[in-house]
């Protein structure tokens, strides 16, 4: 099955890969190896904003990872000259989320990106991962997730 059929059996429409908000590109490329630069959470009502245990509790945490995985998907989608089904394999994740200084459930809020890439691509969404605490994000976003994966 393609990646845009499960996505499509997931209700997932990916959005137009979003532009970057300063002096930097989307993606870059090297070999087969695509670096994605942090996407932070935005969905189609807007920014996901929060301060993990203090403003948010951690099921509105992963759910905002979640649009950061959309987001990552939506860019490799552009690098790959919209065919998404390019994509060989979720290399890692970086997860950053916005949490106070005695919140200690960012890996439960990055799961939120982690599960949907392996609901939504099998084994191939599997991936290393780190999930570290930010005192602050861009724009007062709850979670900012940048990715590394493999690509045909």
């Amino acid at each position: 099955m393609s990646i845009a059929s499960r996505l499509a059996d997931l209700g997932v429409t990916l959005p137009d890969a979003p532009a970057p908000a300063a002096n930097y590109v989307p993606f870059v490329r090297a070999g087969n190896i695509l670096y994605v630069s942090g996407q932070i959470s935005n969905g189609p009502d807007g920014l996901v904003t929060g301060k993990l245990g203090e403003t948010m509790q951690v099921e509105g945490g992963a759910a905002a990872a979640r649009l950061c995985a959309i987001s990552l998907l939506a860019q490799v989608k552009a690098a790959c000259d919209g065919d998404i089904d390019r994509l060989q394999r979720v290399l890692k994740l970086t997860g950053f989320v916005n949490s106070t200084a005695y919140f200690t459930d960012q890996p439960k809020v990055v799961n939120g990106a982690s599960d949907f890439l392996v609901e939504a691509l099998g084994d191939m969404g599997r991936h290393a991962r780190s999930a570290v605490s930010a005192a602050s994000l861009p724009l007062g976003v709850a979670v900012e997730i940048e990715g590394i994966f493999e690509i045909s």
